[in-house]
């Protein structure tokens, strides 16, 4: 009891000191701080994975209690640069990752205020303290759905870079799986860049696999086959062009980043992130040209879809006007009235069929030739 007191005091502390700075609290950021509520995925502290950085060694993961004491210590080495940094990554998913944000981590009114907002398009925000970015990716299990285009936050420092995500991205993951491997970083802003630069990797191989599927279902179209999977066209459609919305606003976002970076930014990693920005852009050129390539097949598949059905009622209507003569025979000698002709000659009925046969192929002429 005294324990859960404590957490709810402490809690508490760290929500005023958020209002008075940011101003009021959003009711669900209570809520979510909340000790007792469940974790998802990760650890009592929503942390997925931590790394410490240090120059010329690869990085080293840590927990979080060896985070909190790097935190604690001066971010400064003794001779002014920064001596390493940490990365932490966590799941917005646990109940306890917001509270921890504020309270531990003292991250900016602008990283919670993008939080809050939820997924949007691609922004890096300079605020006084830290740089905030809003990137998107595709979840980690990704089959070509729309609803599989999340969002991840970051906030960056010389000394710390916290991403946090709702759902598990691909690119992180790589980002993941390099540093394991033992991939060094010099600064957290050489990190962020290599996680672009596997963002521009991870769209560039979705845009070859859409790609891939765009030439199956035209080589179905060119065979002849009309049930060119015009849904699956749709779909893609839909995915490249969510795709293009939320990423087509990074490469200028990054551009204004570049032209006024935070003194802390060396060139070396400016001059990174420059060529990131081109290969990204020209990544966005192939998707779009990809967008209008099935834009050209939809727009050729409804053509030969009218044409079919242009056919079938040209048949339709050429069985109409042949069957007329005999409908109008049929319905004018049907009747049960007297002075029917030929009601009693023996050729009467060859004289009502060579009649309609003659009227038939009057009517077929002047249909087909109307036709041409």
């Amino acid at each position: 009891m005294v324990a859960d007191q404590d957490a709810d005091l402490a809690f508490q502390g760290a929500t005023a000191r958020l209002s008075t700075t940011c101003g009021p609290v959003p009711a669900h950021l209570i809520v979510l701080g909340h000790p007792d509520m469940n974790h998802y995925g990760s650890d009592a502290q929503g942390l997925i994975c931590s790394f410490e950085f240090k120059p010329g060694v690869p990085a080293r993961a840590v927990s979080w209690e060896d985070c909190q004491t790097w935190l604690s210590g001066p971010p400064v080495g003794a001779s002014g640069p920064v001596q390493g940094f940490l990365w932490l990554h966590f799941n917005l998913s646990d109940a306890g990752v917001r509270h921890l944000l504020v309270e531990h981590l003292k991250v900016t009114c602008e990283f919670i205020e993008a939080l809050d907002q939820g997924s949007r398009s691609t922004r890096i925000e300079q605020t006084q303290s830290a740089l905030v970015a809003v990137v998107n990716d595709v979840a980690y299990e990704f089959a070509f759905d729309p609803s599989e285009i999340a969002t991840l936050w970051m906030q960056v420092r010389p000394d710390l870079l916290i991403t946090a995500r709702t759902h598990p991205l691909r690119s992180v993951d790589r980002l993941r799986q390099s540093v394991r491997q033992g991939h060094a970083f010099g600064s957290t802003m050489a990190l962020l860049t290599e996680l672009m630069q596997d963002q521009g990797r991870v769209l560039e191989h979705l845009v070859r696999q859409a790609s891939d599927q765009v030439d199956s279902i035209e080589d179905q179209l060119l065979s002849g086959r009309l049930a060119a999977r015009r849904a699956d066209l749709s779909r893609l459609r839909r995915v490249l062009v969510r795709l293009e919305r939320l990423l087509a606003p990074e490469p200028g976002a990054l551009f204004r980043f570049m032209r006024h970076p935070p003194a802390w930014v060396s060139a070396p990693d400016l001059e990174e992130l420059r060529q990131t920005s081109d290969e990204m852009a020209l990544v966005l050129d192939d998707l779009g040209g990809l967008k209008e390539r099935i834009k050209l097949l939809q727009e050729e598949i409804a053509a030969q879809a009218s044409e079919q059905s242009n056919r079938s009622l040209f048949a339709l209507t050429a069985t109409t006007v042949l069957a007329l003569p005999i409908n109008l025979v049929a319905g004018l000698f049907g009747m049960n009235v007297g002075g029917i002709p030929w009601a009693e000659d023996p050729q009467g009925f060859i004289l009502v069929a060579s009649g309609i046969l003659s009227a038939s192929g009057l009517a077929a002429f002047w249909f087909f030739s109307r036709r041409d």
